[in-house]
């Protein structure tokens, strides 16, 4: 039912969602070995669930009797000079990812795959999500500064008590 097309596009996209959760949890590792516990397990949530992104492509693929070949996944940056840098890492990553939905659901509708724009409209919808999020995380951060890390985890407290 997929196009050999499409799901060459969307095995690209399974790699980047996978390379995405290695990328999450190295940026949670540098908060975890700060000690900043609840920041790291904000990095370490979001690397769950990037990886169960790619488990939805990897499902809709196999699904719509698509061939599944997993591309090699990059290493993620191991390091970060500041927490700035790794929530700017992080929202560059989000941005990325919704031009990359994007243009799958560009290729969709050229292909007037509506199965797969249904599916991809779950994705588009989350990277608002995600793109907000990581935006007021690193806006939060940085009126912050990188001495007051603490008050970025005593944010995150308030908003797990707004839950």
């Amino acid at each position: 039912m997929i196009s050999r097309e499409l799901a060459k596009a969307f095995n690209e996209q399974i790699g980047r969602e996978f390379g995405a959760s290695m990328q999450y949890v190295s940026i949670a590792a540098h908060f975890q070995q700060r000690q900043l516990t609840l920041l790291a397990k904000l990095f370490f949530a979001q690397a769950d669930e990037e990886r169960q992104h790619a488990m939805k492509f990897v499902k809709y693929v196999l699904d719509t009797k698509g061939d599944l070949k997993l591309p090699a996944v990059a290493a993620p940056t191991a390091t970060f000079a500041s927490a700035e840098d790794a929530a700017q890492a992080a929202l560059k990553w989000e941005q990325e990812v919704t031009s990359q939905i994007t243009a799958l659901m560009d290729l969709a509708g050229k292909q007037n795959d509506y199965l797969a724009q249904s599916f991809l409209q779950w994705f588009i919808d989350e990277q608002l999500e995600e793109v907000v999020k990581m935006d007021r995380l690193l806006s939060v951060i940085r009126q912050s500064g990188e001495k007051n890390l603490l008050m970025v985890e005593a944010y995150l407290v308030h908003l797990e008590k707004g839950s």
